[in-house]
C-alpha cells in the first residue's frame, strides 16, 4: 500500500498536493518530473475511513537495537481545523499610562468558543489504539494489546516495543477503534529502522534541526526541510528543542497542548515521522518560556506553569524514563542527548562551582558513559551551545559568561576524549566553530526555516572561532561510513531545499 493511502481523505489530498507542488516548481527546469507529476495527479483519493482518526499522525522514538517507543493520538476529525476559524486573544494588564505589563489580564475566545474550536486546533477524542509491527518483507504481524488513550494527556498513548531485531527496517501500522466492541477506525502505516549492534560497522545517516516556530513555516503544507530530509533516507532524526513556542499563546494547559496539535498535524510533519524515527530534546520554548529555569517567577504565562510544561512534553513525544540518555548506532557512532532545563540554576545567579545547567547527577552520568564508550565517534547533542560564540547579551547557555565555570569543565572534558564533538540547537543561525582554548568542535544546526533565521550578523565572522557561518534556515546532516575499512564522520549543512553549503569530514585520531 502506498504511504499516502494510509491518510484520511483530506490529509491524503494535502500530501499529494504537496508532491504536486514540489514537482510543479521543477517542471520548468527538468521535464523528467512530468511522468511522476501526472501519476500523483491521478492519485487524489475518493473516500475516507470512519473514526477515530489520527490527524496528528504518529511518532516512533527512542529507538535502540532491540526497542522502540511508538506515540499516537486520537482525533475527533480526520483533519485539523480550518484557517478561517476564530483565534484566541491574550489581553495583558496595563499601567496608569496605558503601557502593557507582562501580566495576563484576560484570555478571550470569540463567540464563546473553546480551544477545540479555534484555528488549526485538532480536537481529541476517546477510543483505543494498538500497534502492529513486523520486519520488512515478513508476512505475519506482531501486535500490542488495545489500549485506551488518556484524555488527561491530550488523548495520547505510547507503546514500548521490545525484542526487535537489530539493524533492520520494520513496517508499522497503528489501528484505532472507538470502543472494544466498536468498528475499527482509521489505520496509519509507516516504517522505522532499528539501530545496528555496537560491534557492527554500519553506514548511518542522521539529521538534526531546531527552531520550529509555527508562524515561520515556509511551505503551504508545513516546513520544506521535512520532505528534503526524507530524500536523504536518514536512519533517525534529532530535534534539539524549540520544537514549539509556548510563549505568546500557551497561557493554559489546553493552549499548551494546542501548540503540539497544530504543529504535528502539518502534512510535512505527519509524513516525515511516519517514515523516520526521532529523538526529541526540549529547550526553553517547549518547557515553558524564553530562557526559563525551575524556580523562575513570571505572570506572563498566567495559569501555565514550568512543572506542567515538563509533564506535557512527555505526553507529546515518545520518551522513556529519562530525558537525558545515550544511544549506540553500530561500531562507529554513539550519541548523547542531554537535559538543559530541569536541573539548572537560575540564570541570574553569580557564576561559580555551584552554578549549573546540567546538574551534578547528569554530569556524572555523562562523563561516566562517555569514558565507557568504545564507539569510534562520540557526538554530544545539546539543546544549547557549549562553544558558540553567542551574543554578549545572552546568559542562558555554556557559551555565555554566566555559565563560564561549568562551560569550561565540559569543554575540557569533551576535548580530552578521542573523536568527540558537539552538535547544538537553539541558535537561529548555522555555524561550525572550534573553541580556541580547548579545541572542542561545535556544529550549530540552525533553524528550520529562513523565516526564523536571525540573531547574528552575516559579516560577524570571528576567525578565532568560526570555520563556517551562515545566517540561514535548513538543517544539519551527519553520515558515518567506512571506506576501505576506515571510518569517517561527515557533517553537511543544508539549506531548506537540500543544497549543501558546507561540509566537514572527520577521521579518527
Amino acid at each position: 500500500m502506498p504511504l499516502y493511502r494510509a491518510y484520511p481523505a483530506a490529509i491524503q489530498h494535502d500530501v499529494i498536493l504537496q508532491g504536486l507542488n514540489f514537482m510543479f516548481k521543477r517542471l520548468s527546469s527538468c521535464s523528467a518530473f512530468l511522468p511522476a507529476f501526472l501519476l500523483l495527479a491521478s492519485m487524489l483519493p475518493p473516500c475516507q475511513a470512519e473514526g477515530p482518526y489520527q490527524a496528528t499522525g504518529f511518532k516512533v522514538g527512542e529507538v535502540t537495537s532491540s526497542t522502540a517507543i511508538v506515540w499516537t493520538r486520537l482525533s475527533l476529525r480526520p483533519e485539523r481545523n480550518g484557517f478561517d476559524l476564530p483565534m484566541v486573544e491574550i489581553r495583558y494588564a496595563t499601567n496608569s499610562q496605558g503601557r502593557r505589563k507582562r501580566a495576563v489580564e484576560e484570555i478571550i475566545y470569540p463567540n464563546d468558543v473553546t480551544v477545540s474550536d479555534i484555528r488549526d486546533a485538532v480536537p481529541g477524542t476517546v477510543g483505543q489504539v494498538r500497534v502492529l509491527f513486523r520486519p520488512k518483507g515478513v508476512e505475519k504481524w506482531q501486535q500490542t494489546d488495545w489500549e485506551s488513550v488518556d484524555p488527561g494527556e491530550d488523548f495520547t498513548q505510547q507503546f514500548q516495543l521490545r525484542k526487535l531485531t537489530p539493524g533492520i527496517t520494520y513496517d508499522i501500522q497503528i489501528d484505532t477503534q472507538s470502543s472494544p466492541d466498536g468498528k475499527t477506525g482509521q489505520s496509519l502505516e509507516g516504517s522505522f529502522q532499528t539501530a545496528p549492534l555496537a560491534k557492527t560497522p554500519a553506514r548511518v545517516v542522521f539529521t538534526v534541526s531546531t527552531g520550529q516556530a509555527y508562524n515561520d513555516r515556509d511551505d503551504e503544507q508545513g516546513y520544506e526541510i521535512y520532505p528534503t530530509m526524507l530524500n536523504l533516507k536518514p536512519n533517525f532524526f534529532v530535534h534539539t528543542g524549540d520544537i514549539i513556542y509556548y510563549d505568546r499563546l500557551a497561557k493554559t494547559e489546553a493552549l499548551a497542548h494546542y501548540h503540539w496539535q497544530r504543529t504535528y498535524s502539518l502534512p510535512t510533519n505527519v509524513l516525515f515521522h511516519r517514515q523516520v524515527s526521532s529523538y526529541f530534546i526540549k529547550d526553553d520554548h517547549d518547557s515553558w518560556v524564553n530562557d526559563c529555569w525551575p524556580t523562575m517567577k513570571t505572570k506572563y504565562m498566567h495559569d501555565f506553569t514550568f512543572v506542567r510544561g515538563l509533564k506535557i512534553f512527555r505526553h507529546q513525544v515518545p520518551m522513556g524514563r529519562s530525558t537525558y540518555r545515550t544511544r549506540r548506532w553500530g561500531k562507529d557512532l554513539q550519541i548523547w542527548m542531554v537535559e538543559g532545563r530541569d536541573f539548572r540554576s537560575a540564570n541570574t545567579d553569580p557564576d561559580g562551582p555551584e552554578k549549573t545547567i546540567w546538574g551534578e547527577k547528569q554530569k556524572e552520568w555523562f562523563k561516566r558513559t562517555v569514558r565507557q564508550s568504545d564507539a569510534t565517534f562520540k557526538v554530544l547533542v545539546s539543546p544549547t551551545p557549549l562553544v558558540g560564540p553567542d551574543r554578549d547579551n545572552k546568559n542562558d547557555n555554556h557559551a555565555n559568561k554566566g555559565f563560564t565555570h561549568e562551560g569550561n569543565e565540559l569543554r575540557e572534558f569533551i576535548a580530552s576524549q578521542q573523536n568527540m564533538v558537539v552538535v547544538c540547537g537553539d541558535r537561529h543561525w548555522q555555524y561550525m566553530s572550534v573553541d580556541p582554548r580547548t579545541g572542542t568542535r561545535e556544529y550549530s544546526c540552525g533553524p528550520a526555516s529562513d523565516k526564523h533565521a536571525g540573531g547574528w550578523q552575516q559579516d560577524d565572522y570571528r576567525k578565532e572561532y568560526h570555520r563556517y557561518l551562515n545566517v540561514t534556515g535548513g538543517f544539519l546532516s551527519a553520515t558515518v561510513e567506512r571506506k576501505e575499512g576506515t571510518p569517517s564522520l561527515t557533517f553537511r549543512y543544508h539549506d531548506s531545499d537540500g543544497t549543501v553549503n558546507f561540509t566537514d569530514v572527520l577521521n579518527p585520531h
